[in-house]
């Protein structure tokens, strides 16, 4: 029943893939919707096999503090237990992939998507999720808390995507050279929201499915927190935006959704219902404020994955560190009880701690990767400005996801 279990949360989140491809399309523009969806199911295929061959070696293979150094090429028909554990790790590192390719969208090249999915899976993902998640790790050794991946996915694949919006620059027309923000609006709010929706079922094969097992029904009350946090932080994110807009904003609002679940991701196992509302409000709150700082910056990230994945997934994972009860520190053998908790601040401590290297290792990491992926691809990791204008459906795969609507749109206006 246990392997059972984890084989239905691996699907879950493999499914998650479908709630990415359709917040992304629908967050972005008609004439990149075919190229959204296509590259996302490519690159979970390369994903795939390079967790195969050197990823889940580097994560749980026998090493040291900092890396995994055997089981590459896994798989081994007698050991079914250890491929349903392989199976769920892998849908892990495919979206950590798939949340760093936020930072590409609306303007990368297919061939830099498909370089730097083989980097990013082989040579980043993994370091951050041995450190934490094998038993050797050495944040694990410190009493790291991080139950489903605040940081190993969420913060780690935001940093990617940090690091390749600023390598790509901002969309065409994005900022005004008197320094106004204009609105590139995504093409389809419904597609958004069913996205979200998809996601938000597909997370509790994320956390709940984490538990590993059916014992004690304990997934039960990880999945009660992590809808305590999706529905908090959906609140929060549409009350702020209405009070500061007038208005509320549906994308604001469907990302406090997201934010509460990246926020609860780490703390899950480790806290009280009551403090996983706190903790969802929180994260829907900041990540409104998030995505104006960032447009502020001029830092262009189309779907939010900074706002959503990094900032809310820092603050997700320090909330361990303030809300952790000493009973499921206990149950889960991680770590110690939060400050409010009477554990001081060794906890937060230790979470602050891996906040800041694991980011800044992501996003060094994932720099220097993108540049070599940039001498790769040309030169250059962004396709012409005349390939932007017309549409990465069109210029990267010779067709468009919406044919009749796209060419109808084009021929009236000759755009």
């Amino acid at each position: 029943m246990d392997n059972l279990w984890l084989t239905v949360a691996a699907i879950l989140v493999l499914l998650m893939q479908g709630g990415f491809i359709l917040l992304e399309a629908g967050s972005t523009r008609m004439k990149n919707a075919g190229h959204i969806a296509g590259k996302t199911v490519f690159t979970v295929g390369i994903a795939s096999l390079v967790f195969w061959a050197v990823g889940y070696g580097f994560i749980y293979g026998d090493g040291n503090p900092i890396i995994g150094l055997s089981n590459f090429f896994y798989g081994d028909f007698a050991d079914g237990y250890g491929s349903v554990d392989f199976f769920f790790q892998l849908t892990f590192a495919a979206i950590a992939l798939t949340i760093a390719f936020g930072g590409f969208a609306e303007r990368g090249k297919l061939a830099a998507y498909a370089i730097f999915a083989v980097l990013f899976s082989a040579f980043v993902y993994p370091l951050v999720a041995h450190w934490i998640w094998s038993d050797d790790g050495w944040l694990a050794g410190l009493g790291k808390q991080d139950f489903a991946g605040s940081t190993v996915v969420h913060l780690t694949g935001a940093m990617a995507a940090l690091a390749a919006t600023i390598m790509l620059k901002p969309r065409l027309g994005k900022y005004g050279k008197n320094g106004q923000v204009n609105d590139l609006s995504g093409h389809n709010q419904v597609f958004t929201a069913l996205g979200v929706l998809i996601l938000w079922v597909g997370w509790f094969g994320f956390n709940a499915g984490s538990t590993g097992g059916v014992a004690d029904a304990f997934f039960g009350y990880v999945a009660l927190n992590t809808q305590l946090a999706a529905g908090a932080g959906t609140i929060a994110a549409l009350f702020l935006v209405w009070a500061i807009n007038g208005k509320a904003d549906v994308p604001t609002t469907l990302n406090g959704a997201l934010a509460g679940l990246v926020a609860i991701t780490a703390s899950c196992a480790f806290v009280e219902p009551w403090a996983a509302v706190v903790i969802g409000v929180i994260g829907g709150l900041i990540v409104v404020v998030s995505m104006k700082m960032f447009d502020k910056l001029k830092i262009d990230d189309p779907i939010f994955a900074l706002s959503v994945h990094g900032i809310a997934g820092i603050w997700g994972t320090l909330s361990n560190g303030l809300f952790a009860t000493p009973e499921l520190a206990a149950y889960n053998g991680s770590g110690s009880a939060g400050l409010f908790y009477g554990g001081g601040f060794e906890q937060l401590g230790v979470q602050a701690l891996s906040v800041v290297v694991c980011a800044l290792f992501a996003f060094v990491a994932s720099y220097l990767l993108l540049l070599v992926t940039k001498g790769l691809v040309g030169g250059t990791l962004r396709v012409t400005e005349e390939e932007e204008i017309l549409g990465l459906d069109m210029s990267e795969h010779g067709s468009y996801g919406y044919p009749e609507n796209v060419q109808s749109s084009h021929s009236k206006t000759g755009s």
